[in-house]
């Protein structure tokens, strides 16, 4: 057998629909894909061979919801009301965002995200083909939109533009292995209904994505209501919006019926358990959803109200979050927790054909866990282990599309240093707007 890349001697977690874990377990790669599986073969040949020294080796996380520029705001504001934190920090700065600012925030995260095994991520924001960009650059896989919304907006001004932009953005990366593009209607209540309408009709033109924030607050779900007397939810179900292509960030206050229609659309989920937390938001009925079966999957949101984008941290709070929120140490079990952040994320993103389990015929986008320290010793069960005891500073590896993107913690595709000078750089200019 001969292959372009050789992962061996790892505890292989699949999170296939077997859920099959390999104990010494053998991965062949062929340029992109992943072209073997399981035991170690007799013969074989390799252009390189990672050794994963017992380690566990797991498919690559996703991050489903997060806005990656905002790193450059992470610890701008803390420790005050959500509107005080927007109308005199975030949106302040938004008003002088600039392609650099995106660019060099962007740099940031994917820099972060890659040493903390996340190789897709799903982001809505501004100027997000710099995003686009940084992505192509640092080896990652990424699901981009443009924030659409009613007021003028510093990238492409009126909305009418946005709809122009977006689907620019859609035409220039159509072909792209690692880009993807959807439609980013930003709420509904700072989008109108033929905002919405219009971002729905480009989705369906192009047959992308929608990702749009939902139920996120009390104040948010009570505005809806006096507008149109409906739930987020049921507007969005009345005006057409659902669909089993809609990414559905937040959706922490949702009744029975909000939850049914999720449902019966098949709409993806995405929790955001931090943010939610830090901001002090709410909890979403997350452990509900899934027995009802809808698909749930696991974001940071951006690091200004997170402030990191480490999915092992967010697994570990997910779980403990909803087992004291139901008072029971059952709910949201490890296994769970893990698929939320890999095969859930897969299929919240439209992509569980090529990423999210370790399987033949799958992208090759695969991380390493190093297990030889005292916070993951011992292992009886690598799911506990995963969830409970590990952080993003545990990958050695990360494999995006078959190439290393990270060997040994040290990145092959961004230079760090460089990422971190710049980014100090933009935070000086920031103190200075804020002064």
């Amino acid at each position: 057998m001969k292959f372009s890349l050789v992962i061996k001697n790892g505890l292989v977690l699949t999170m296939d629909k077997e859920n099959r874990v390999i104990e010494n377990g053998f991965i062949g790669i062929s340029e992109d894909r992943i072209s073997y599986v399981g035991e170690e073969p007799e013969e074989f040949d390799s252009d390189e061979i990672i050794d994963a020294k017992g380690g566990i080796v797991l498919p690559g996380l996703i991050n489903a919801h997060t806005h990656v520029p905002m790193s450059l705001f992470r610890g701008i504001a803390e420790d005050i009301p959500l509107k005080k934190w927007l109308e005199e920090y975030i949106f302040p700065i938004e008003k002088r965002l600039s392609p650099d600012l995106v660019r060099v925030g962007s740099m940031l995260s994917c820099a972060e995200m890659i040493m903390s095994g996340t190789t897709t991520f799903c982001d809505m924001y501004l100027f997000e083909d710099e995003v686009a960009k940084v992505a192509k650059e640092a080896g990652m896989r990424c699901l981009i939109s443009e924030g659409l919304f009613d007021f003028p907006s510093p990238s492409y001004g009126d909305v009418e533009n946005g709809y122009r932009w977006t689907e620019e953005l859609i035409e220039k990366w159509k072909d792209d292995s690692l880009v993807n593009v959807a439609v980013g209607p930003h709420t509904p209540y700072t989008c109108s209904e033929d905002t919405l309408k219009r971002s729905k009709e480009i989705a369906e033109k192009y047959d992308v994505p929608i990702m749009i924030h939902v139920s996120e607050t009390k104040e948010e779900v009570e505005e809806i209501r006096r507008r149109c007397g409906l739930t987020p939810i049921g507007y969005l179900e009345r005006i057409g919006l659902l669909s089993p292509k809609l990414i559905a960030a937040h959706c922490v206050y949702l009744d029975k019926d909000d939850m049914e229609l999720l449902k019966r659309y098949d709409v993806k989920v995405v929790h955001n358990p931090e943010c939610n937390m830090k901001l002090a938001s709410g909890i979403s009925p997350v452990p509900d959803m899934l027995s009802m079966g809808i698909c749930v999957a696991l974001g940071t949101d951006g690091s200004a109200s997170n402030n990191n984008l480490d999915l092992f941290q967010e697994m570990d709070t997910a779980s403990k979050l909803h087992k004291i929120s139901k008072m029971d140490p059952s709910v949201m079990d490890a296994i769970t927790a893990v698929r939320m952040a890999t095969s859930y994320g897969a299929k919240a993103v439209g992509m569980e054909d090529i990423i999210g389990s370790i399987e033949v015929g799958k992208k090759a986008d695969i991380i390493i866990i190093d297990t030889n320290s005292p916070h993951m010793t011992p292992i009886y069960n690598p799911f506990y282990s995963i969830v409970y005891s590990a952080t993003g500073s545990d990958v050695s590896y990360t494999i995006i599309d078959g190439k290393v993107v990270m060997k040994e913690r040290e990145l092959t595709t961004l230079d760090i240093s460089q990422i971190i000078k710049d980014a100090n750089r933009w935070a000086n200019k920031i103190r200075e707007w804020l002064s």
